[in-house]
């Protein structure tokens, strides 16, 4: 069966009028997406008409050598899609390490540090310089990154820019590691890029959104759920205490608690902590935010059609702060705070950060790392959106979640 509803599934009309209001993309970058559509349709017509949303997104971000994040497009920055708090300058990262330094000094010197996705290195070039400062470094400092440009432009960027003992610490891994080991597990901006599965109530019963083709075009049909979605929707809907609307959608990531067990595997002591934009469940599934969270990012704008030029835009969903606490607690770890990004920041050097900026003569710079810290903590910029989640085992974090708790919202 498949049920459709124009609002939520723009034709090939509204997407013309998307991409008209977007820079155009040069021959390249469209040949490339046309490369990434071919393979998506192959998959669809491989899988019966129709591929679930989920398995569309990760094709569209991930296909090896194809994807969003798997091929080379410049992405973070200025001449990319988006900015990410790393990016804007050192004081970001430098925060998240005093807040990890307590971590480290109480796990001794084989522990180490993971960070899922590296971004431009621009974050562990900060972190380790920091670490070392606070004298907190680790045995090892892991990235686990898809994309072989972006391996390649961190390698260039921290070999370039630290001392050699602290570049030999750097190591970058496939996948999670395979031995037991004591140490951080770090995730700025990456659980929104999970591929989600998309959920719909018509007529009080649960659809999944898939992908399929109609007169050529890929379109956004749905499908009856299966029973590990739908067992997930009637979870939501008991714990929020209500009933799903006919006509509502939004987004659902069951297997969450699966990848926090699968990226933490095998840790023993230690502390995970992610930041992410996102809400606590009841805000995450309010009744008039009845069409979710789904965005796609490009150049910087933000529209909501995310089938147009797979493979060359970001695609992201907020993240159920609720689910990921939930998913936490059940892969082993102790609930250890949660906060809005600014209530992070101040309680982990914020402070001692504002008053170096004060010393700084050179006006440019000194104004540079004002808008900085701005752009990091204003409620208008990055400051409410974000939030940190932390968890511990076998450690404290000490005083990183002492500011602003938000744990009464979950």
């Amino acid at each position: 069966m498949s049920t459709d509803s124009p609002s939520h599934r723009p034709d090939a009309q509204q997407r013309q009028r998307e991409a008209s209001a977007l820079p155009t993309p040069d021959a390249d970058a469209l040949a490339h997406s046309a490369r990434v559509d071919e393979l998506i349709r192959a998959q669809i017509a491989g899988n019966g008409g129709a591929i679930p949303f989920s398995r569309f997104m990760e094709l569209a971000l991930y296909a090896p050598g194809l994807g969003y994040y798997s091929a080379g497009a410049s992405k973070f920055g200025e001449s990319g899609d988006f900015v990410t708090a790393p990016e804007l300058g050192p004081i970001f990262a430098a925060c998240v390490a005093e807040s990890v330094a307590p971590v480290f000094q109480q796990l001794g010197p084989q522990a180490r540090f993971f960070e899922l996705g590296g971004g431009t290195g621009a974050f562990a070039e900060v972190a380790l310089k920091r670490l070392m400062e606070l004298d907190a470094l680790p045995d090892r400092y892991c990235i686990l990154e898809p994309s072989a440009q972006l391996r390649q432009r961190q390698r260039e960027r921290l070999q370039e820019r630290l001392v050699p003992p602290l570049f030999e610490l750097v190591e970058w891994l496939d996948g999670p590691f395979d031995d037991e080991w004591d140490g951080v597990l770090f995730a700025n901006e990456v659980i929104d890029a999970l591929p989600t599965p998309r959920f719909a109530i018509e007529a009080g019963e649960v659809y999944e959104e898939h992908v399929a083709v109609e007169g050529g075009e890929l379109k956004r049909v749905l499908r009856p759920a299966d029973a590990f979605l739908g067992n997930a929707v009637r979870h939501l809907e008991r714990q929020l205490g209500r009933e799903f609307e006919h006509g509502y959608r939004s987004e659902a990531l069951p297997q969450l608690p699966y990848w926090v067990q699968a990226v933490s595997g095998g840790m023993r002591n230690g502390a995970m902590l992610f930041v992410d934009y996102g809400y606590s469940r009841g805000e995450f599934y309010l009744p008039e935010r009845s069409d979710g969270t789904l965005r796609a990012f490009y150049r910087h704008r933000m529209h909501a059609e995310p089938l147009l030029w797979p493979g060359l835009q970001d695609l992201t969903a907020s993240v159920d702060f609720t689910a990921l606490a939930e998913a936490g607690v059940a892969a082993g770890f102790d609930f250890a705070g949660y906060c809005s990004q600014a209530s992070f920041l101040l309680g982990n050097g914020l402070a001692g950060v504002l008053e170096r900026i004060e010393r700084i003569t050179d006006e440019g710079e000194r104004m540079k790392r004002t808008q900085e810290v701005k752009r990091l903590t204003l409620p208008s910029e990055m400051g409410e959106r974000f939030q940190v989640m932390g968890f511990e085992k076998g450690v404290e974090f000490g005083a990183a979640f002492l500011v602003g708790d938000l744990s009464f919202r979950l």
